[in-house]
């Protein structure tokens, strides 16, 4: 049983091993293509299947114009996660963006929701599954003072600790 149970833990630790030095490449990967994707087809206009969904919600703009520009921004966005060294401007970029993409649930309920507020529509969907774009973000995110720690860590040999006070 004991060589079961080694074997099992080997396998559980090259499984947690291979997550953590793939996971954050692969969230910045799929972000990446997600953005790039989706901004380009808005781009591109009649092939986007969010080109009524964000006509309807940014009523006061011109369609024609508003919606590849709001492609060229998730485009931005999607090429700056790519790219470690621009994870900041990602963010930044992102602050905006997500925030917008919920509005159709407000504006739109009768689009968005079966029943309000818990049956959602297939577009409701799409709109929900930005909380895990938002979670990804975050988890991005936080490795970017990582460099910036090791590299002054290796400069002074001076550990950082961080503080957390109750």
């Amino acid at each position: 049983m004991t060589t079961i149970a080694a074997l099992l833990d080997k396998f559980d630790r090259l499984v947690v091993w291979t997550m953590d030095a793939f996971g954050i490449k692969f969230a910045r990967l799929a972000l990446g293509i997600v953005f790039i994707w989706f901004g380009a087809l808005k781009m591109i206009g009649d092939l986007s299947p969010a080109y009524d969904l964000v006509a309807a919600t940014v009523y006061w703009l011109t369609p024609e114009i508003i919606i590849p520009l709001i492609g060229l921004w998730e485009v931005a966005i999607g090429v700056a996660f790519l790219f470690p060294p621009l994870t900041r401007l990602a963010l930044l970029l992102l602050i905006p963006q997500m925030p917008a993409t919920f509005l159709p649930l407000v504006l739109l309920p009768a689009v968005t929701f079966t029943v309000v507020p818990w049956g959602l529509t297939l577009e409701g969907q799409y709109i929900v599954k930005n909380l895990v774009i938002i979670a990804c973000a975050l988890i991005i995110g936080g490795t970017a003072l990582r460099k910036d720690r090791s590299d002054r860590e290796a400069r002074t040999g001076a550990i950082e600790v961080p503080v957390h006070t109750s």
